[in-house]
């Protein structure tokens, strides 16, 4: 793993890396709240995070935005939980966030960088990512209804995930 933390700044906002300044309790909030993970456990949150490359985007030092990559550093990558709050949408921080995905030193020459989505398609595309090649090569195994809606003790259909 690198032991680096890598960024960038475009006042007043920033992204970076470092997991200590990562607000667990905002990204969680945002995750339980998705179409992906509904009622995801905070402890999935922290442990997802742990076994990733967490991109945080803040304005100050307040986050709003968020991503993951989850990846071997070597030969494939996928891209999770990108987010950013709502109050901060319209400013082209997505857009910046995939390029400094796309920039950072332990995500270069990947053979295949992977993500699934439902209503985004267009700003991928805008960083390379096209629908798959061969998907007759795919397979999954797919649990919706993972986590309880809300994150209570309830359960409930678990959305797209």
């Amino acid at each position: 793993m690198s032991s680096s933390h890598h960024g960038a700044e475009r006042a007043p906002y920033s992204i970076s890396t470092d997991p200590d300044r990562l607000d667990v309790d905002a990204i969680w909030g945002w995750l339980r709240e998705s179409y992906w993970t509904p009622g995801i456990p905070r402890a999935a949150v922290e442990r997802g995070i742990r076994h990733s490359i967490a991109f945080g985007i803040y304005e100050g030092a307040r986050q709003v935005g968020f991503a993951r990559v989850i990846t071997d550093r070597t030969s494939f990558a996928y891209l999770a939980d990108v987010f950013v709050d709502p109050a901060a949408r319209g400013r082209g921080l997505s857009s910046w966030l995939m390029e400094v995905i796309a920039a950072h030193p332990d995500l270069q020459g990947l053979r295949r960088f992977m993500l699934a989505t439902r209503d985004a398609h267009g700003l991928y595309a805008r960083h390379g990512f096209r629908p798959l090649a061969h998907p007759e090569y795919f397979m999954e195994i797919h649990w919706p209804g993972r986590y309880p809606v809300g994150g209570g003790p309830s359960g409930g259909d678990g959305g797209a995930g």
